[in-house]
């Protein structure tokens, strides 16, 4: 197996908010809601999902728990947004401030205030309305 990733698929509770919050609140590009009329008589899960690419390549995948859980035919579980968190690189200290102020003007919470971590970066954490932890992080030694 290769070691790449193609997309990361995020399980949101509401479609519609999460892409408003990722297009309108951060500026991430997306087509929006795609695959509205597609449903897998297989596993029952509707396709509908909203893609958002990264300036990497790597794609983020908003997809209803709900049909992320029949997709993979998996029992849902309850939200935890300790499980991992995803990362954003930032320029500056300034800009991390300023991210995270854009984060949270569109919807999103600051679970605690960014500061200078002991190993050297400065970071700060925001959630998304699901919950999913996103870290921005400026390293003033990269």
């Amino acid at each position: 197996m290769h070691p790449k990733i193609l997309f990361i698929t995020l399980a949101v509770d509401d479609l519609d908010r999460s892409v408003v919050f990722y297009r309108d609140g951060l500026g991430w590009p997306t087509e929006g809601v795609v695959a509205q009329e597609l449903h897998d008589d297989v596993t029952g899960a509707d396709g509908r999902i909203a893609f958002f690419i990264l300036d990497s390549g790597l794609m983020i995948g908003l997809y209803e728990r709900t049909n992320l859980a029949k997709d993979a035919s998996t029992p849902a579980g309850p939200r935890s947004s300790t499980e991992f968190s995803l990362g954003i690189p930032a320029e500056s200290q300034a800009e991390v401030d300023a991210l995270l102020a854009q984060a949270e003007a569109a919807g999103g919470t600051l679970p605690a205030p960014a500061h200078r971590r002991p190993w050297g970066i400065y970071s700060g954490y925001f959630a998304d309305p699901d919950g999913h932890l996103w870290e921005i992080v400026w390293n003033p030694d990269a």
